[in-house]
């Protein structure tokens, strides 16, 4: 029997069957059809459609840039690649804090028009209703704590993050909160391994780390960066697997080259 046939789709209980195994979980992002479809062959156990999708594919230099039409627009793209892997899909800027009803009715329409399986938001009990407002109306959520990209204006950079005593006793609070309040699992990002491996070792649902040490539940790392597409990012946390950027520019170098000398398309190559 072949491996395609034997995977079965992963959803948030598997997520909490893998931690009870102590089976790690391996999550990348992905924004488009064929990336998606070709991650998803690949093995991971989820995809994030991450609001990175504002930074690699959009060029803004925030994650605030994005709205809702655009993370729709390309959660619902992966969604129709993907066989096997979890899709979750983040909520924009905006779009779920202050206003628990507001955030349940954009909640709604991600998982209505897209088809994903989950969504993820950023932040502990300052978004506490919000939340309750989502899961309440039955919509998985992962949450996100330590470097939270959307508030980088608030954290006026993107540094390491619970790096001391208060902030660190503050993030293991909210990350007991959203276990009680119902979340199926949490990222950790940018924050000591020491800290992460704590909360980790505490919660009975998955902890996800990016650049939070190897004792996370799982990893994610964005697409874009793990391919060395994006290869001016170059965090400590990231390790490349290959330099497509490279690769890109000689094959359109070869290409370019080929065109001026009408060596392409050649007699093979023609109708």
């Amino acid at each position: 029997m072949s491996e395609n046939i034997e995977r079965k789709k992963v959803t948030t209980q598997t997520f909490l069957s893998m931690k009870q195994k102590g089976e790690k979980i391996a999550m990348l992002t992905s924004y488009d059809y064929s990336i998606a479809g070709l991650v998803d062959a690949g093995g991971v156990d989820a995809i994030l459609v991450g609001d990175s999708a504002a930074n690699v594919m959009a060029g803004y230099d925030t994650t605030l840039r994005i709205g809702m039409d655009e993370m729709i627009y390309y959660a619902a793209s992966v969604v129709r690649a993907v066989k096997y892997a979890m899709v979750v899909v983040d909520m924009p800027f905006g779009t779920y804090q202050g206003d628990p009803y507001a955030a349940v009715k954009n909640a709604a329409r991600i998982m209505r028009e897209t088809g994903a399986q989950a969504v993820k938001i950023e932040g502990g009990i300052e978004i506490e209703e919000s939340y309750k407002a989502i899961l309440s109306a039955g919509i998985p959520i992962m949450g996100h704590l330590g470097l939270t990209p959307q508030s980088v204006n608030k954290f006026g950079g993107y540094g390491l993050r619970a790096n001391n005593h208060s902030e660190a006793e503050q993030l293991v609070a909210n990350a007991q909160l959203l276990e009680r309040l119902g979340c199926f699992s949490v990222v950790l990002e940018k924050i000591p391994a020491h800290l992460a491996a704590k909360v980790t070792k505490e919660l009975s649902i998955p902890t996800i780390g990016i650049g939070a040490g190897n004792e996370c539940d799982g990893q994610v790392l964005v697409f874009h960066d793990m391919i060395g597409i994006n290869d001016a990012f170059k965090p400590k946390f990231l390790r490349r697997y290959a330099n497509l950027a490279d690769t890109i520019r000689t094959a359109v170098g070869s290409y370019v080259a080929d065109v001026k000398t009408v060596d392409f398309p050649n007699e093979s190559e023609s109708y």
